[in-house]
């Protein structure tokens, strides 16, 4: 087993960012790897490329050694003090939540911190780069604060990609591990699966709901709790807060405001530990307000909360893939298609729904995940709203199998989820 996790997707995307006059902002969900990849990836791409030591000023601010600058006036002057010529500094600051005051958080624009980075881009020989807790500097926060001066680099949990780059062996077993306990980095440096779950089930407690109850003033925590159950329980299944709400109630008797739901919902998304994925009408080209999709962003995470007992491979295996779009830059919907069928004479229609609707730039894709589809009956069920869209994007059908990629006679992609998962480019085969 190899001891270093490579994570050249992330290190490549701030490589191309270096220089270019913006604040780059690394967000992501807690212990997912940004401040290795800053302090540690970056940093020795930096003296690779000739980068003296004494122009890369490196500050981790939950380090006690630098209690006092957090402190943003003094913070401002130490970094000012160690520019001393004309070459180009780079500036990384790890933990920056540190630097902002809990009364500052009520509005992003009055933040000192943010004027101070600011103010240090008009000396023009920095390139600065932040990454910061979730709880305090979230991503709508960081963008609006730095008028339109940051530029943000998200970062996941492993990939599976990532994850097998590390481990090796085989790849059926690697991914049944991986399925089961996913992609947070420190995972993959545990002994037991003993240590692994608690590792995961702690995150969500000592980390992540502390994280929002500081940043929210959450009164009711036992709902918030409540209401990731019910999403690491149902993922990938169209809900909304009013149903949210409902279940709440008749199950275990909290009665909760729809508006309360909605609230705690985008506190969950905000601090990433789930994305919402929106329905889109792709006849009609619209989205739908509501239902919407919730998926965990790593699998492990949500097994976890759920004391591994909810193993729906069919759930897990949307939800890794759903993620694995996102870690390569795809923006994701879920696709609705309404079909016309006629029976007897009576025609009706109904909404079918494709799994992902996949875009970046130009590019668009529709998907679908099947666990498998060994059925003709099973396959025609996943095909038929992947025929109906009516439109000449490409069309995918991803399954659990070893076969290699091959399109169908209505021009179909179909590929293996190993080929998928390993393959970079796999939507373009």
């Amino acid at each position: 087993m190899k001891n270093i996790i490579k994570r050249d997707r992330y290190l490549n995307r701030l490589i191309s960012k270096k220089e270019n006059g913006l604040i780059k902002v690394v967000t992501g969900i807690r212990r997912c790897g940004k401040s290795y990849l800053l302090f540690n990836l970056f940093y020795d791409y930096l003296i690779s490329e000739g980068v003296n030591e004494e122009q890369i000023i490196a500050l981790a601010l939950d380090d006690d050694i630098y209690t006092s600058l957090r402190d943003p006036d003094e913070l401002s002057k130490y970094i000012r003090s160690k520019i001393t010529n004309t070459n180009t500094y780079y500036i990384l600051i790890d933990e920056v939540q540190y630097a902002i005051s809990k009364n500052e958080l009520k509005n992003p624009e009055d933040i000192r911190l943010y004027n101070v980075l600011n103010g240090l881009l008009r000396l023009r020989n920095v390139d600065i780069y932040v990454t910061g807790s979730n709880s305090k500097l979230l991503t709508k926060d960081v963008l609006t604060a730095f008028r339109g001066r940051g530029d943000e680099v998200k970062v996941y949990p492993i990939s599976f990609s990532e994850y097998y780059e590390f481990t090796g062996g085989d790849k059926t077993e690697a991914y049944e591990e991986y399925a089961l306990h996913g992609g947070m980095p420190l995972t993959l440096y545990k002994n037991s699966d003993e240590e692994k779950a608690a590792y995961l089930k702690g995150l969500f407690y000592e980390v992540y709901f502390k994280d929002i109850a500081e940043r929210y003033d959450i009164e009711l925590p036992d709902v918030l709790e409540e209401l990731a159950d019910d999403l690491c329980s149902s993922v990938g299944s169209l809900t909304n807060s009013s149903k949210i709400a409902r279940t709440l109630n008749s199950v275990k008797g909290i009665s909760v405001a729809a508006n309360t739901i909605t609230s705690y919902l985008n506190y969950l998304t905000e601090s990433f530990l789930f994305s919402n994925a929106k329905r889109y009408d792709i006849k009609g080209k619209r989205y739908f307000e509501y239902p919407s999709k919730y998926y965990c962003t790593d699998i492990g995470l949500r097994n976890a909360r759920l004391n591994f007992r909810q193993q729906e491979e069919t759930h897990i295996m949307e939800n890794i893939l759903y993620n694995e779009l996102l870690c390569r830059g795809y923006s994701v919907d879920v696709g609705v298609v309404e079909i016309t069928d006629s029976v007897n004479g009576i025609r009706s229609k109904k909404q079918c729904e494709i799994d992902f609707i996949v875009n970046r730039g130009s590019r668009k894709y529709y998907i679908q995940s099947a666990l498998n589809v060994n059925d003709s009956q099973k396959l025609e069920t996943e095909l038929r709203p992947l025929k109906n869209t009516r439109d000449f994007f490409k069309k995918i059908i991803i399954s659990k199998t070893t076969a290699k990629p091959w399109i169908d006679e209505d021009g179909i992609l179909h590929i293996g989820l190993y080929e998928f998962l390993l393959n970079e480019n796999a939507l373009d085969l």
